[in-house]
């Protein structure tokens, strides 16, 4: 999933004309979630651009964690800084580190490895995500990506965000469910940004069938890590 994702940002492939429509998958809305109010000036496909926006809710650009449920949840997560790499987030205490080709970090649940946290670092020649697109235009390449893969049955959009990261730096998110013939139904979340020529991507994957439904504490929890997600500051004093 990461390496999708990845390739979306690296790659730069042609608009499908057309999709089958996927069966109905079913979606829960992003708690916190803004768009940039322009599109960019590629030709994109109306129907895509109306499901963000109608999948979209009012402007909260900081993502505050303000609320008692969130708050909960702190002792559940750690900071987790990479200095080289220059990223930091919080982990999910419960889940431990694995070796993963491709994978800068990768933290998995125990015994069930296909619930997991992730990130990918790449170098590019962009010094801002802006230059690559709006949050809606990367959301229709990921989201495009993801239907072109063989095991997938369906994938939608869910939510398209943006928010200011260390230093003013925009960070993406986006949340969709996949569909798919390799471990059913999913909800991913995932945060971007761009940093120093360097492209980092934080993909969070979990189990979400209609007979195991992704509960809203760990939903709480999984969104925290997305928001957490930014550029490490420069020296470790300055944490």
């Amino acid at each position: 999933m990461m390496e999708l994702l990845s390739n979306s940002f690296l790659v730069f492939p042609s608009l499908s004309k057309s999709h089958n429509s996927p069966p109905k998958i079913p979606q829960k809305t992003l708690h916190k979630t803004s768009l940039n109010s322009s599109i960019t000036k590629r030709t994109l496909n109306l129907s895509l651009i109306t499901l963000f926006l109608s999948a979209s809710l009012p402007i909260n650009a900081s993502f505050p964690i303000a609320n008692a449920e969130e708050q909960l949840f702190s002792n559940e997560l750690e900071n987790y800084t990479d200095f080289d790499q220059g990223f930091t987030l919080l982990r999910p205490i419960s889940y431990i580190k694995v070796d993963k080709a491709g994978a800068t970090v990768l933290f998995e649940e125990v015994n069930k490895g296909s619930n997991n946290v992730g990130v990918v670092v790449n170098s590019v020649r962009i010094s801002s995500l802006r230059d690559f697109g709006t949050p809606q235009f990367v959301a229709d390449k990921l989201i495009q990506a993801e239907k072109r893969k063989e095991s997938t049955k369906a994938a939608e959009v869910v939510g398209v965000a943006e928010r200011p990261g260390l230093g003013g730096l925009p960070v993406y998110e986006f949340e969709y469910v996949v569909d798919s013939t390799r471990g059913g139904m999913k909800r991913v979340f995932s945060a971007v940004f761009v940093s120093e020529k360097k492209l980092y991507i934080l993909n969070i994957t979990h189990s979400d069938k209609p007979d195991s439904p992704l509960d809203n504490g760990t939903r709480t929890m999984l969104e925290q890590v997305v928001h957490s997600f930014d550029a490490a500051p420069l020296t470790r004093n300055s944490t």
